[in-house]
């Protein structure tokens, strides 16, 4: 900080000589052609030192931004000719830009990140995909200020050794035009001569070229993407959806709002993996595991039940399917029929950019969006083969309940299921190969966590590696390492909960060519956009979020961008994505955490209110958990928060609705709740976030106030 405070102080000065000793008075045209005859006859007794003199005020005159080096130009040409002066003057302006340029980024990035971090990010994309060519385009437009340049482009991520190559190539053009002028020195009136109208239309159009050339190369790109395939001169539809999930389905739902012609393609179940193996009946099943516990606890409420309460699965599993079929009109093909969209039941192959074949017909449109989902992972160990596995696809046809249940993965799926079937009695174990469960999470939330999982029953080891499964006389088990120490696991069943992986495979996508990650996903741009710009992707598929309502959002804004992105296109939005993990208690967060702000290198500051002091909490026996707000530091802007806690994923909207508006603490501690509600606890973290920074002196003064009016 003392560094950075001398510096400025440092360039404040040199501001102030100038100023004060009117230095600028001393480097002007009218001086220099007075100058003239003495100055050339110094450079002619003495080339090395003045060109060396000259080279550094250049460099230091570049650096600072001070108003002199269009002289400075004119008057190096006039001394050591066009082609020398160029050599200087070039690699002289370009160092000065690239200090001002680590100038900036040294006195201010911080502060500009710590006051605007969280809307940087787009900006820093943008320069790392494109920042060159913008760069190189600003410098060969001499309207725009240079040293505004350097200091702007000093606040984004662009590497230092960029930025002085671009700046080296992009300044020669205008560099050279003042130097031409220069060696007519005497001849020059005043700066402006040097660049008559025609000259700066000139100019405009050089800088204007390198975004010509970049939109050239893009049409060529596109032609040479697209040449292998004859476009129809007509389209059966404007629109070709592959997938009925949320991303799909959203995606329907808008073009056929907007009077496109939508053909929608299933090969499974409308609804999706959230419908039918997914969020749907696993929450249904977590409700049935919360009643029980309930009323196996009932008793600390003062209710005693007469004799032991018992479960009959194949009731569970049949009230999970009764809640499916519940659910299922709305994403029923009479309902997006309804609303004007043709749903095709079959598999989708892509046959060209703009066809898909289904049922052996063939259909044309202008865009196609793919929303194909993703399928639960199935790892490579060795005999897992031999074991009677699930997954969160297959585990909804069990019909009797697994007495050993054992439970790889310790992410929220895993979580949420191991909790439910040992509620409902299974014995069950979970092996989680992370430190700690919910790996993205911050350490307390995942201790949290694990206290309620024992608590139900659950065996937890985490840290852990599964080495191989065996299936011996009946006995199935697993081993599993930790450092050089082994143990053996025995199981009935073991459910696979270790991630998804996304379904790119068997529906023309290699054929095709799309792009995908270095994890096996589509690739798609900022407006959802693959490598073929008509063909866009949302949900599992593309990600980066594999969650139900990620996927209807992007549905949302590939649709727009396919109807509409002739007109204008949108880029998606991720910057408020809640997300919640259905534990007792749940775990929700929006926007970050600790960790992650942490990593980042964010200023920040952490308010915290445990659910042990609120009313409501209390009343339903629900104290185990809190809110944890993280703030801008010194500021009540919201970065995110997390709640763990009964109903959390509730409690969690408005802090959604907040950061999504720009609203800071101090509107949400404004918010009247009734009372007694789970909903306070939002304007207790707000109020505590206002406790601790209330001044000192302003309650010394209040204190002193008030009893001056007592008397």
């Amino acid at each position: 900080m003392k560094v950075k405070v001398g510096l400025g102080l440092l360039i404040l000065s040199c501001f102030g000589i100038v100023l004060v000793f009117d230095v600028h008075e001393y480097v002007t045209l009218a001086a220099a052609q007075t100058h003239y005859a003495a100055l050339t006859t110094w450079v002619a007794h003495f080339p090395l030192q003045a060109a060396g003199i000259y080279f550094t005020l250049y460099v230091l005159v570049t650096a600072l931004a001070l108003p002199m080096a269009v002289v400075f130009s004119l008057v190096g040409a006039a001394l050591f000719g066009l082609w020398w002066s160029l050599l200087l003057v070039s690699f002289a302006s370009s160092l000065g830009a690239t200090l001002a340029f680590l100038m900036s980024r040294y006195l201010f990035k911080d502060w500009v990140q710590h006051k605007f971090g969280t809307h940087l990010q787009r900006i820093n994309q943008g320069v790392a995909q494109d920042g060159a060519v913008y760069l190189l385009s600003l410098r060969l437009i001499p309207l725009v200020p240079f040293f505004l340049i350097n200091l702007l482009f000093g606040l984004t991520s662009m590497h230092p050794g960029r930025f002085y190559i671009v700046s080296q190539l992009g300044m020669l053009p205008g560099t050279l035009i003042y130097l031409n002028a220069g060696t007519q020195l005497l001849q020059l009136r005043t700066t402006a001569d040097i660049l008559s109208p025609t000259l700066l239309g000139s100019l405009i159009l050089l800088g204007v070229f390198p975004l010509l050339a970049r939109w050239t190369m893009a049409a060529w790109h596109r032609f040479q993407l697209y040449r292998r395939w004859s476009k129809p001169a007509q389209f059966d539809y404007n629109l070709v959806v592959i997938g009925a999930g949320a991303g799909g389905l959203v995606t329907t739902f808008v073009g056929a709002a907007v009077d496109a012609k939508v053909a929608l393609i299933e090969a499974d179940a409308m609804g999706g993996d959230c419908l039918n193996t997914g969020c749907v009946p696993s929450k249904t099943l977590i409700r049935i595991g919360r009643l029980l516990h309930d009323l196996q606890h009932a008793n600390t409420l003062g209710v005693h039940t007469d004799g032991s309460v018992r479960i009959e699965f194949t009731e569970v599993m049949q009230r999970v399917q009764q809640i499916i079929q519940q659910i299922a009109p709305h994403d029923a093909i009479e309902r997006y029929t309804k609303l004007g969209a043709e749903c095709i039941p079959g598999r989708a192959l892509i046959r060209s950019p703009w066809s898909v074949e289904v049922n052996g017909r063939l259909l044309t449109a202008e865009q196609i969006v793919i929303a194909t989902g993703a399928r639960p992972l199935v790892p490579s160990i060795p005999g897992l083969s031999d074991v009677a596995y699930l997954t969160s696809d297959t585990l909804w046809s069990l019909q009797e309940q697994p007495q050993r249940l054992l439970v790889l993965g310790g992410g929220p799926i895993g979580c949420e299921l191991a909790q439910c079937f040992a509620r409902l009695g299974s014995e069950v174990t979970l092996v989680e190969k992370a430190p700690q469960l919910l790996i993205r999470e911050d350490p307390e939330v995942s201790d949290c966590l694990m206290r309620h999982l024992q608590d139900a029953g659950v065996a937890v080891l985490i840290n852990q590696e599964v080495v191989s499964f065996h299936h011996e006389a009946g006995v199935q088990s697993v081993k599993i390492q930790q450092g050089t120490t082994t143990q053996t696991v025995v199981f009935d069943k073991v459910l696979l909960a270790l991630g998804r992986v996304a379904n790119i495979e068997g529906f023309g996508v290699e054929e095709l060519g799309l792009a995908q990650t270095p994890d096996h996903k589509l690739a798609v741009n900022a407006y959802l956009q693959t490598s073929f710009p008509n063909i866009f992707a949302v949900g599992d598929v593309c990600g980066p979020f594999q969650l139900t309502h990620a996927a209807g959002h992007q549905g949302g804004y590939a649709a727009f961008n396919a109807l509409f992105g002739r007109l204008k296109k949108m880029r998606v939005d991720y910057r408020v994505m809640p997300a919640v993990t259905y534990t007792d208690p749940e775990v929700a967060r929006v926007g970050l955490n600790e960790t992650e702000a942490r990593a980042a290198g964010l200023a920040y500051e952490v308010t915290c209110y445990a659910l042990d002091d609120l009313d409501r909490a209390i009343i339903e026996g629900a104290t185990d958990g809190f809110v944890k707000v993280l703030t801008v530091k010194g500021q009540d802007t919201i970065l995110g928060a997390t709640i763990v806690g009964l109903h959390g994923g509730e409690l969690l909207t408005q802090f959604t609705l907040a950061m999504q508006n720009k609203l800071g603490l101090k509107q949400l501690l404004r918010i009247i709740h009734p009372y007694p509600t789970l909903g306070e606890a939002v304007r207790y973290t707000a109020s505590t976030w206002r406790q601790a920074r209330t001044p000192s002196w302003l309650l010394k003064v209040s204190k002193s106030y008030h009893r001056w009016r007592r008397g």
